[in-house]
C-alpha cells in the first residue's frame, strides 16, 4: 500500500510537472495582450498553443519561442483583429482553461465563423479532393441536395489548380448524422464521379472521416499529400502584392536548419507555417516573429525528430515550396461575398449554380449553419481567374438578394507603431527579425547565439 502510495504520488507530481501553465498579462504591454504558455517539451506543441489563439481570431503580433532542453516556453503578444487587447473574460477564460486543447476543443472549433465556435459531433464529415474547375462546387452542393443532405459546415481551398473541401453533412429529413453505410457509399460514389470530371480520373478522392479533427489543419494535410505545392496553377491567379519569400539554411555549429519566412501580415499566418512544419515532421526549437507595418517576419531554428538539420538540396528546396504553398493556400483571391439568410433544403445548390451560370469561380468558401441561419462566405473571381467584373457582382446580388448577398471588404489588420526606427532596423538578413520581448528573453537570445549582446 505504500509502495502504491508513492507511485500515485509520483504520478501525481508528474502530471502537475507536465501540466501546461498559461499566464494572461495585460500590463506588461501598452498595446498588446502577453500570453506566456510553459509546458514540457513534445512534438506539436508549439501547434496547440497557436492554434488556441488562431482559432479565436486573435492576430498574433509577436512571439518568442524557446524550446531547448525538456521544457517549453512561449510568449505571444495578441490582439483582436480590431488592434486592442483582450478584455472579455470569457475569452481569457477560455484560452487558461483549453491549453492544450482537448478533443473536445479541437471538435468544436475546428471551424469558427464570426467568432463563433460550431461542434460538429451530430455531423458526418466528408473530404474531397480534386482538379479544380469553374462549377465545380455547384455540382457537388447539387448532388448533396439531391441525396437529401443538409450541409451544417464547410471549407473549401483551392490552390494550383487543385481543390481541397472539408464538409460536415447531416440528413435533411431528420437533422442527424448519417450513419448508413450503403448511403454513405453513393455519397461517396457520386461526388468522386463529379470530382473526376473528364480529366481527373486519378486523383479525385472522395472519404468518410470519423475521427474528432481541426478542420484548417486537415485542409493542410489533404493538399499538401495531393502535393498541391509541386503542381502549376491552370487558371491565371489574382496578382498578389505580397507573395511568400521563404529562405532555408543550415546553422552548422549549432545544428540547426533556419527558415525565414516574409509575407503580408494576415490572421492564422504563424498558425499556417507552424502546422506545415509539424505534419512535415520538424521540431521547431526557437522562432521569434515580429509584424511590421503589414509585414510578417517568422524566423524558426527546427529539426527532425531524430535532432539532425535538412541534409540535403533537394529537402531544403520541398520546404521552401510546403511553406509557400501553405501561406498562399488561404490568400483571399477575389471578391468576397457573404451571405447571411435563412437556412433551407438546397440553398447553397442553388447560390453556387447561379455564380457559375454568370461566369464566376468560387476561389475559397467558408459555409456555417447557425440557429437555422445560413451565413457564408465566398471568394469569386472571373473564369480566368481574374477581379469579377462589378456589373456582374451586382447581377448576381440581384438574383440571390441584394440584403442577403454584400460585397464586402477583406477585414484588415490595425498595426501599432512601436519603436519604429528599432523595428526597422531589426529586421536582417533574409527578412530575419530578433524580438526584444525583456531582459530574460534577450538573455537567452544571446546564449544561444543568435544575438551579439543583450545589454
Amino acid at each position: 500500500m505504500e509502495w502504491s502510495a508513492c507511485v500515485d504520488e509520483y504520478e501525481k507530481l508528474v502530471i502537475r510537472m507536465t501540466t501546461p501553465r498559461v499566464v494572461i498579462d495585460n500590463a506588461v504591454c501598452p498595446t498588446s495582450t502577453v500570453v506566456k504558455v510553459d509546458s514540457a517539451r513534445k512534438h506539436g506543441i508549439l501547434l496547440e498553443a497557436v492554434q488556441v489563439l488562431t482559432d479565436l481570431n486573435l492576430s498574433i503580433k509577436k512571439a518568442y519561442v524557446s524550446a531547448d532542453g525538456r521544457w517549453f516556453m512561449d510568449v505571444f503578444h495578441v490582439t483582436d483583429l480590431n488592434g486592442n487587447k483582450l478584455t472579455d473574460e470569457s475569452v481569457i477564460n477560455y484560452i487558461e482553461q483549453n491549453f492544450p486543447p482537448s478533443s473536445l476543443a479541437l471538435q468544436s472549433l475546428g471551424s469558427v465563423h464570426y467568432g463563433q465556435p460550431n461542434d460538429f459531433s451530430g455531423s458526418t464529415a466528408l473530404e474531397l479532393t480534386g482538379t479544380d474547375r469553374i462549377g465545380l462546387l455547384s455540382e457537388v452542393f447539387a448532388v448533396l441536395s439531391d441525396l437529401q443532405c443538409s450541409v451544417a459546415d464547410a471549407k473549401v481551398w483551392t490552390h494550383n489548380g487543385r481543390i481541397a473541401s472539408l464538409i460536415h453533412v447531416k440528413d435533411s429529413n431528420s437533422g442527424a448524422r448519417i450513419e448508413d453505410v450503403q448511403l454513405i457509399s453513393v455519397i461517396e460514389a457520386r461526388l468522386r464521379n463529379v470530382l473526376k470530371g473528364d480529366n481527373d480520373i486519378r486523383s479525385a478522392k472522395t472519404s468518410v472521416s470519423m475521427a474528432v479533427t481541426h478542420t484548417e489543419r486537415r485542409l493542410h494535410q489533404m493538399m499538401f499529400a495531393d502535393r498541391d505545392y509541386e503542381r502549376k496553377p491552370i487558371l491565371e491567379s489574382v496578382p498578389t502584392n505580397s507573395p511568400a519569400l521563404v529562405t532555408v539554411q543550415n546553422w552548422v555549429e549549432r545544428g540547426y536548419s533556419v527558415v525565414n519566412v516574409q509575407a503580408k501580415d494576415r490572421t492564422k499566418l504563424l498558425f499556417d507555417v507552424v502546422c506545415t512544419l509539424t505534419d512535415m515532421g520538424y521540431i521547431v526549437f526557437h522562432a521569434t516573429v515580429n509584424t511590421i507595418g503589414d509585414r510578417g517576419y517568422l524566423e524558426f531554428y527546427i529539426r527532425h525528430q531524430d535532432g539532425t538539420p535538412i541534409s540535403s538540396e533537394a529537402e531544403r528546396q520541398r520546404v521552401i515550396l510546403c511553406l509557400e504553398a501553405a501561406v498562399k493556400r488561404r490568400a483571399s483571391e477575389g471578391v468576397r461575398l457573404e451571405l447571411s439568410t435563412s437556412d433551407r433544403q438546397g440553398l447553397l445548390a442553388d447560390v453556387t449554380r447561379t455564380f457559375r451560370e454568370n461566369g464566376l469561380n468560387v476561389t475559397r468558401a467558408e459555409v456555417s449553419t447557425m440557429k437555422e441561419t445560413a451565413q457564408n462566405v465566398f471568394y469569386v473571381t472571373d473564369v480566368m481567374g481574374k477581379p469579377a467584373d462589378g456589373k456582374i457582382i451586382e447581377s448576381v446580388r440581384e438574383k440571390i438578394g441584394l440584403s442577403y448577398l454584400r460585397v464586402k471588404e477583406l477585414p484588415s489588420l490595425v498595426y501599432h507603431k512601436e519603436g519604429g526606427e528599432r523595428d526597422e532596423q531589426a529586421v536582417g538578413m533574409a527578412g530575419t527579425v530578433l524580438l526584444s520581448l525583456g531582459s530574460m528573453v534577450r538573455k537567452n537570445l544571446y546564449n544561444l547565439g543568435l544575438i551579439r549582446s543583450y545589454s
